[in-house]
């Protein structure tokens, strides 16, 4: 991780925490006062000339604070009104949006979880220390990191200048993992999970609105596989290895 993004998400955590429980037009003026908005802005326009890493770092912290605002959607739009060269059309801009913020939103149901199992006590021990209550942590764990995976991934590829193909495949895993991993979330947390106090509803709320915006599990495995079509046997090997590093 470079300097700057090291920065930049020092920065966002900070933030993002104090604003976490707050609606987005409260959000509005620290995260304007900040210079959110303007981060994939080139700086001789004024911004700070991040990446879409940068952007998926930000945003996965937004994820995992549970952020109302809609600032992946206000960076794009900013981004748009200094240079047309975003690449994707809005539908998968989008997706890598709701991507990003899966990735912090199941590691922070995952966080919330292990806390959880470790504080409570059920016949004079900790939840954690049950094998089923440590498997079920474990699975959750697994697509916590499928998620921040395909997340890296997908910004690689913009980066590189297409993540089209990426960005789809991203989308199709991370809400395979938002169903389940919210899933595996409310199962070791049990019914405290689902009150309105307790921190976990709110995350996972947003993940199974996150599942279809931006294009559900339908329209993704479609785009895939009329792309795999497109290319062929060969050709879908071919791009597969060339594609990343």
């Amino acid at each position: 991780m470079s300097e700057n993004r090291e920065a930049l998400v020092e920065m966002a955590d900070g933030l993002f925490a104090d604003l976490r429980g707050k609606s987005a037009s409260e959000c509005e003026a620290p995260l304007a006062e900040a210079g959110f908005v303007t981060l994939l802005v080139p700086e001789e326009n004024g911004g700070f000339g991040g990446d879409w890493g940068d952007l998926a770092a930000v945003l996965r912290l937004a994820g995992f604070h549970a952020l109302a605002a809609p600032l992946g959607e206000q960076i794009v739009e900013a981004a748009r009104e200094h240079h047309n060269d975003i690449p994707c059309d809005s539908v998968t801009l989008a997706a890598f949006l709701r991507v990003c913020q899966a990735a912090g939103a199941l590691d922070g149901s995952l966080k919330l979880a292990i806390d959880h199992c470790s504080e409570r006590q059920q016949f004079g021990r900790p939840l954690s220390k049950f094998q089923a209550v440590q498997q079920s942590i474990a699975l959750l764990a697994m697509e916590a990191g499928a998620a921040n995976c395909a997340a890296q991934g997908a910004a690689a590829a913009l980066d590189r200048g297409d993540g089209a193909f990426e960005i789809a495949c991203a989308k199709l895993r991370a809400n395979e993992a938002m169903k389940h991993g919210s899933a595996l979330a409310h199962q070791v947390h049990g019914a405290i999970g689902f009150t309105r106090d307790y921190p976990l509803q709110q995350l996972t709320r947003r993940m199974m609105a996150w599942r279809s915006e931006g294009g559900n599990d339908a329209y993704w495995s479609t785009r895939i596989g009329k792309q795999a079509l497109e290319w062929g046997g060969t050709g879908l090997w071919d791009n597969l290895t060339t594609r990343t590093d």
